[in-house]
């Protein structure tokens, strides 16, 4: 009897992408409003919490960049505790449950469930995505390869949808009413996980085990007591936090996260490349991803914008306004998952036909030309700047422009990254490496929200172009820079292949 599949792949791809799906809807759509919930004001038709642009965009980070970093426990729960299923359940309970926090329209509640949407964010993200990879055989390369293309527009369609009907709600109905649906369409999610379950087999059904079952139980109660200790010592600091009790100013958090994070990767790299018992080889690959790191962190600091700075941008500045209806400022988010479905094909087909050609470009390359894109896109905005201060509201089309150069830095960038990691990485610090590379993440998504502070502070908005330039040039300086070190990174890599 054939085997029926779904798209001409596994039966268990579909589970898995509606599952992301509805997912990244939640995700996505909540975040689209989040930074303009934060700094609505505490009175009016649709009341906020009145903060500063500077301390919102500051809370944004490291919501952002805790997504990001929850990734990695969630990842190790997984593995050694409950299992992959388990988790991208639990996961996605988790995150709905946040979002019907947020929905509940209080203080103390709008910040449990930012806590509540990481933590779950973590459990279920990086396990659907390696489920994923294990619908097939250890054969399937290609196979598997457009099997993860189909699951990444999934994810962007998402993000599309969720970003329209979050964004609408939020800001025309209520910013609870967003927050709910985000949390509704979580449930949804969830309920066809469940449903269609059955087709994932036997898959992540439970944690891994070395077959001694003295040391499995070891390693389980040990694993817990950890969850435990962390869970405990989470909630007091929350509930002191939201008391009174304790008092934590987001920006100084912000900064002083930022500047652990990047204490704790140099101290990373530099333990491996000099105490790590690589060989001479490996040691310049490792220092190679090192640079990889660091080109990320700064992209993605670049790229985050959209759900903070510009969308204040979009908010306070731009002409929305379609035969006298004013359009929500969070449905211009919606155009870089439409430009990605739209242009991933086109730059997949791109590469591969350079690569028959012996044209494809080198991994450091297209890292350069992401960076350089990525610079390009704050230029455009610098010109739209020029009118804002002169007391003029621009056309979206600045925003869709910048957001069009953006994108296809990512698709630059982001996609051949974890292939880059994969490739350069010693095998017995794969895995490790792999969390460098979510860290590099979480590190950019908490510079963009200190940076989104100074951008949108329209407190002094003569200074929003000089701004937008210095971002501009810092990030396509980086990125020519970068360029002019493509032939020794290449070298380091140990070829001269892409």
């Amino acid at each position: 009897m054939t085997e029926r599949t779904w798209a001409g792949h596994p039966r268990g791809l579909a589970t898995l992408f509606f599952t992301e799906m509805w997912e990244r809807f939640s995700y996505y759509g909540m975040r689209a409003i989040l930074v303009l919930a934060m700094v609505a004001a505490v009175d009016g038709s649709n009341p906020g919490l009145g903060l500063t642009t500077e301390g919102a965009t500051a809370i944004y980070g490291l919501y952002t960049a805790s997504v990001y970093l929850a990734s990695l426990p969630g990842g190790w729960i997984a593995d050694r505790l409950i299992g992959q299923r388990n988790a991208v359940f639990w996961g996605g309970a988790i995150i709905a449950s946040g979002h019907f926090c947020m929905a509940a329209n209080t203080h103390v509640s709008f910040y449990v469930g930012l806590i509540l949407i990481a933590l779950g964010t973590g459990l279920l993200k990086p396990n659907v995505s390696a489920m994923v990879g294990e619908l097939y055989g250890p054969e399937a390369g290609a196979r598997r390869d457009a099997g993860y293309s189909i699951f990444y527009m999934g994810i962007n369609t998402g993000a599309f949808v969720g970003q329209l009907i979050c964004g609408y709600l939020g800001e025309k109905v209520g910013w609870h009413w967003g927050f709910g649906a985000a949390g509704v369409f979580m449930v949804l999610g969830l309920i066809q996980y469940k449903l269609y379950g059955t087709h994932l087999g036997e898959i992540g059904l439970r944690p891994v085990t070395t077959g001694d079952a003295a040391r499995d139980a070891t390693v389980q109660h040990r694993g817990w007591l950890i969850v435990g200790v962390f869970l405990a010592g989470l909630a007091a600091v929350t509930a002191a936090t939201l008391t009174g009790a304790l008092t934590l100013d987001a920006v100084r958090l912000a900064q002083g996260t930022g500047i652990f994070i990047v204490a704790v990767a140099a101290s990373y790299f530099g333990y491996v490349i000099f105490f790590g018992g690589l060989d001479a080889d490996e040691k310049k690959r490792v220092a190679v991803i090192a640079v990889f790191f660091v080109s990320a962190a700064m992209f993605w600091s670049g790229f985050e914008q959209a759900g903070s700075s510009f969308n204040l941008f979009a908010q306070d500045h731009t002409d929305r306004v379609i035969f006298g209806w004013e359009a929500p400022a969070s449905w211009l988010q919606s155009i870089n998952p439409m430009f990605i479905i739209l242009l991933a094909p086109f730059f997949a087909a791109l590469w591969v036909n350079l690569g028959r050609r012996g044209l494809n470009p080198s991994t450091p390359f297209k890292f350069a030309i992401g960076l350089i894109q990525m610079g390009i896109g704050f230029l455009v905005l610098y010109f739209a700047s020029l009118f804002v201060v002169q007391g003029e509201k621009v056309a979206p089309t600045w925003l869709m422009l910048t957001y069009l150069f953006h994108t296809t830095g990512e698709l630059c960038l982001s996609p051949v990254g974890l292939a880059a990691v994969n490739k350069l990485s010693p095998k017995r610090y794969q895995g490790q490496m792999f969390g460098t590379w979510f860290t590099a993440s979480a590190l950019g998504h908490l510079i963009a929200g200190l940076v989104a502070g100074h951008l949108a502070d329209d407190a002094n908005v003569a200074d929003m172009p000089d701004r937008f330039l210095f971002v501009c040039m810092t990030t396509a300086g980086a990125g020519l820079i970068l360029l002019m070190f493509v032939g020794p990174i290449k070298r380091l890599m140990g070829d001269n292949k892409p």
